[in-house]
């Protein structure tokens, strides 16, 4: 790995051993009322406590999922301490690196069975990958809360805790 070349610039860090591919994909997540659900009889895995998006500059634009956890957080008024898992999507691998640093967050939190780079970034299917692999997380190990953020690039980011039921 070490001896791979810089993706976009001389002497930069990123290369295909730190970054995902990409390939395109599609999903849907089913998502409605409690009631709804109650009267189609369906299951009610987890509800949504809180969702948020930032922006930062788009020339430094994997910066974006600090301050959209931070922004959930306070929407929220739960800490990081008490989110039981994350699933952040990193194209690439400073994004994570960045947003661990920032706000010191536990790893082995993160990403639990693999991120992005080692599982794949599908446009169009990434949120409801992460929010598929965060909820069947929670019920495997009895957690409550999950985080989920990522890019969307030009700069803008989301963040979303889920809360199991």
């Amino acid at each position: 790995l070490a001896k791979l070349k810089p993706a976009f610039k001389e002497g930069g860090k990123v290369t295909a051993g730190n970054a995902s591919q990409i390939t395109d994909g599609a999903s849907a997540v089913l998502i409605m009322s409690e009631e709804k659900a109650n009267e189609l009889g369906l299951p009610i895995r987890a509800k949504f406590h809180s969702f948020a998006l930032a922006g930062v500059d788009p020339v430094t634009m994997l910066t974006g999922p600090i301050p959209a956890t931070q922004k959930i957080l306070e929407r929220s008024g739960l800490t990081l301490d008490q989110i039981d898992l994350v699933e952040i999507n990193e194209a690439f691998a400073s994004v994570v690196l960045a947003w661990q640093k920032e706000l010191n967050a536990d790893l082995s939190k993160v990403n639990v069975n693999g991120g992005a780079i080692a599982l794949g970034h599908p446009l169009g299917a990434s949120g409801a990958k992460l929010c598929a692999t965060l909820l069947n997380e929670l019920e495997r190990t009895g957690g409550k809360y999950g985080l989920i953020t990522m890019c969307e690039g030009g700069g803008l980011a989301n963040a979303t805790i889920i809360e199991r039921v």
